[in-house]
């Protein structure tokens, strides 16, 4: 896929928040880790009282609800995305606040000044930006000196791997985008950052209910091979694949800090 139809691709699988909902709701249910990788997210930040933060790509604005304490410290929050189906959502969960902007941007060209914040964060994105090293040099030139940017993302070794070999019969492949992985992003990180250090979530899925799964998989544009598969088809190759009527998917996922 090209780049220009990947990014065509990406603003349509994110018009709206239907997908992306699908695929929170079987972490928020599954998970074995019960801190929850939002919540394990944001125990990472360091945002100071008064400080101005830009976040890039905040989809549905789920790391911010219920955080009136971390919103209320800052001078300025810009939550942004390249959908406006995400911001309308992002809004929706979060509401208006004085010191809150929403915002449609692409991190290719972020429009504010040089050294304008504090604190940038790009969670679970940098691997659609269809030129990555252009939106990390956006961000360090509107990052402060002694500014922090987080970024989360996922590893190579986690819950598409374990699909393609389930439902290879089926064509199924591990299409995971590896732009931007626990793999290689230090190494991409380091090309504009003095300073990156890797943090690692541990965690993995233990469904119990195997038609959310189903729906999960279904929700995932790297399956459309399935598209013209029954869906119990799918549904009896996962409870084969249960010990004890659960279906144990490993997960792989972590972040970026950089200075």
């Amino acid at each position: 896929m090209d780049r220009i139809n990947d990014a065509a691709f990406v603003k349509h699988q994110y018009a709206t928040a239907h997908n992306l909902n699908t695929r929170i709701s079987i972490h928020d249910k599954y998970s074995t880790n019960k801190m929850g990788f939002g919540n394990w997210i944001v125990s990472n930040y360091k945002i100071d009282k008064g400080a101005n933060v830009l976040e890039i790509g905040c989809g549905t604005g789920d790391m911010w609800k219920n955080r009136e304490a971390l919103i209320g410290g800052c001078s300025k929050l810009i939550l942004s995305d390249f959908s406006e189906g995400m911001l309308s959502s992002a809004r929706d969960n979060i509401g208006n606040h004085d010191n809150i902007e929403y915002r449609v941007l692409d991190i290719q060209e972020i429009p504010y000044h040089d050294a304008a914040f504090d604190v940038v964060i790009a969670n679970m994105m940098l691997y659609h930006v269809p030129d990555i090293d252009k939106g990390l040099a956006e961000v360090r030139r509107v990052l402060r000196k002694d500014g922090h940017f987080y970024c989360a993302t996922y590893g190579e070794h986690g819950i598409i791997e374990y699909l393609s070999k389930i439902l290879f019969a089926y064509g199924v492949k591990d299409t995971v985008n590896k732009n931007f992985t626990l793999q290689n992003g230090y190494e991409i990180l380091g090309k504009f950052f003095s300073k990156v250090e890797k943090l690692e979530y541990i965690d993995s899925l233990a469904v119990t209910n195997i038609d959310d799964m189903v729906d999960y998989i279904y929700s995932l544009s790297s399956m459309v091979s399935l598209s013209s598969v029954p869906r119990q088809e799918i549904r009896d190759i996962l409870k084969n694949n249960t010990a004890d009527n659960i279906l144990n998917v490993p997960k792989e996922y972590g972040m970026f800090i950089a200075s």
